[in-house]
C-alpha cells in the first residue's frame, strides 16, 4: 500500500471539510450584513413596502419559474413548511428591518438588536430542542452581545436618533426570525434549497404585494436607484443571505450558526463606511475583535 499517497489523500480531503464550512460562514456573514445595506439603499427610494413587494415579485418569480420549470419534488407536509417559514423569516423579519431603516433606525442599530438572535435562540434551542449547549459557548455568547454594544452604542445617544417605537420594529423582527429558525430545526422540512426559497419568496410575494396594494404603495418610482436597491436585495441578500442561511442551518447546530450572526453589526458598518462614508470609530474597531472573540469561543466549543 503507497501510505505516502494514502496520506496525501487525507490531508486534502481534511482541507477541503474544513474549507467548506469556513466559505459558507463567511459567506453568510457577508450576505446577511448586506441586507441591512439594501434597507437603507432602498428606503431612500421607496417606501419600505414598495421595496419589499418589489423584491419578492423579482426573485419570487424567477425561483418559481425555475422550480416549476425542473419540477418541484416537494410533500404537501414540506410546502406547508416552507410557507409558514417564509412568512416569519421573510415576511416577519424583513418587514422589520425595512420599516426599521424608512423610519430612522441606522442600519448599524438593526443589525445590533438582530444580533440578540443568538442569544434568544440558543436559549429556547435548550428546552425546545433538547440542544446541548457548553459553558464556552454561553460566556462566548455573551462576550459577541458585548462587542455589538461597542460597535454601534453611540448610535443610540445620537442626537438624531429616530422615534423609539422605531426600535422595537427590529427588535420584532429578530423574534420572528427566531420563530423561523426553532420551527426548521424541530420540523425539518424537506427540499433543496433552491426549492425552498423559493416557496418561502413565492409566500412573502402574496403578503407584500397585498400589504402593498392596500396601502397605495404597490406602483414603483422611476428612479433607476430604487431598481438598483431592488436588485441588490435579490442577489445578495435574498439568494446570498437566506440561502447560505439555511444551507449553513443545515450542517450544524443553531448556536454556532446563530453566533455568526453577531459578525453581522461590525460588517454592517465596514458596508456602510465603504458605501455611504459613515465613520468607524475606535470603539467600532474594539467591538469587531470582540465579535471575532464570541464567535470563536462558540464555534470552537464544539469541534
Amino acid at each position: 500500500m503507497d501510505t505516502s499517497r494514502l496520506s496525501s489523500e487525507t490531508r486534502t480531503r481534511s482541507g477541503t471539510g474544513t474549507a467548506v464550512p469556513f466559505l459558507l460562514a463567511a459567506g453568510l456573514v457577508v450576505m446577511w450584513s448586506s441586507g441591512f445595506v439594501g434597507a437603507e439603499l432602498g428606503t431612500r427610494q421607496a417606501p419600505a413596502t414598495t421595496l419589499l413587494a418589489w423584491r419578492f415579485l423579482v426573485v419570487g418569480g424567477l425561483l418559481v419559474a425555475w422550480c416549476l420549470w425542473r419540477g418541484l419534488r416537494m410533500s404537501g407536509r414540506d410546502l406547508a413548511l416552507h410557507a409558514v417559514l417564509g412568512a416569519l423569516a421573510q415576511g416577519g423579519y424583513l418587514y422589520g428591518v425595512v420599516a426599521a431603516a424608512e423610519a430612522g433606525v441606522a442600519a448599524g442599530t438593526s443589525a445590533l438588536v438582530a444580533a440578540l438572535q443568538p442569544m434568544v435562540a440558543t436559549a429556547l434551542a435548550v428546552p425546545l430542542l433538547g440542544e446541548r449547549v457548553r459553558n464556552r459557548q454561553v460566556v462566548g455568547l455573551a462576550v459577541g452581545l458585548a462587542g455589538v454594544g461597542l460597535v454601534v452604542g453611540s448610535d443610540l445617544l445620537r442626537p438624531e436618533a429616530a422615534p423609539w417605537w422605531a426600535y422595537a420594529l427590529p427588535f420584532g423582527a429578530m423574534l420572528s426570525l427566531v420563530a423561523a429558525t426553532l420551527l426548521e430545526r424541530r420540523t425539518r422540512p424537506g427540499g433543496s434549497v433552491v426549492e425552498a426559497l423559493a416557496v418561502q419568496c413565492g409566500v412573502s410575494a402574496v403578503l407584500f404585494t397585498g400589504l402593498a396594494a392596500a396601502t397605495g404603495t404597490l406602483a414603483p418610482p422611476a428612479d433607476p436607484g430604487f431598481w438598483a436597491a431592488v436588485a441588490w436585495v435579490v442577489v445578495l441578500s435574498t439568494l446570498g443571505g437566506y440561502g447560505l442561511y439555511w444551507a449553513n442551518l443545515a450542517r450544524t447546530s443553531v448556536a454556532r450558526v446563530s453566533a455568526l450572526l453577531y459578525l453581522t453589526p461590525p460588517t454592517t458598518l465596514v458596508w456602510t463606511w465603504l458605501m455611504f462614508g459613515d465613520p468607524v470609530g475606535a470603539g467600532a474597531l474594539a467591538g469587531m475583535g470582540v465579535c471575532v472573540l464570541a464567535v470563536w469561543l462558540v464555534r470552537s466549543a464544539e469541534r
